[in-house]
């Protein structure tokens, strides 16, 4: 291996490292700004369910958009997410039935049951905003998934406030690194992804 080489070798995985760091700290400094404020609904981005129960993760995530509609932010709240293998219910219909019992009226629920990943969620979402004329929405999921989910809902034109869950199951130091990771994984890998298309 000549020696140019190696250099280049070197520059390069120190310039991915540095990349890497900085969208992390970016992730993680978004996972601090709350716009919470008054708009038409509610988009809340699927988590799994256990026992056709929601998540603990997507529990929180729901409980945060029912605190909203309660609280008169939204009149409306769409649930996200399809069903997963081995599964009869999608994650959006157990998150509907999860908000009725907590005082969500049936009628103020509107779900999408196709999606698999964020990127889904919410184009499937923005459908169901086209169709009942809703131009401004709250987009609720954890912390430090938010900075990703905004990024793809501006691509989606939707207009988006971020408006995370206060209550997260992320809440250890590890649990945290370990989602921190993970996000800027996939935040890097989407704007590869797009830069490519």
């Amino acid at each position: 291996m000549s020696v140019n080489f190696k250099k280049i070798a070197i520059t390069f995985l120190l310039f991915t490292l540095g990349y890497f760091i900085l969208i992390a700290v970016n992730i993680s400094l978004f996972s601090n700004i709350n716009q919470t404020q008054k708009a038409d609904a509610a988009i809340v981005l699927g988590a799994g369910i256990w026992n056709n129960e929601p998540s603990p993760v997507f529990k929180e995530r729901i409980n945060h958009s029912i605190y909203l509609y309660k609280n008169g932010y939204v009149k409306s709240i769409i649930f996200t997410g399809g069903i997963s293998d081995n599964k009869k219910l999608s994650e959006s219909y157990v998150a509907k039935m999860y908000a009725i019992k907590n005082g969500v009226a049936t009628q103020d629920i509107l779900i999408e049951e196709k999606s698999k990943i964020t990127q889904e969620n919410l184009a499937f979402a923005k459908e169901i905003t086209l169709q009942n004329n809703f131009s401004k929405i709250l987009l609720v999921s954890d912390p430090l998934h938010m900075k990703r989910s905004m990024m793809m809902a501006k691509d989606l034109n939707l207009q988006a406030y971020s408006s995370p869950t206060t209550t997260s199951k992320y809440q250890s130091t590890k649990a945290k690194f370990i989602f921190l990771l993970r996000e800027t994984f996939f935040y890097i890998a989407y704007q590869v992804y797009n830069f490519f298309l």
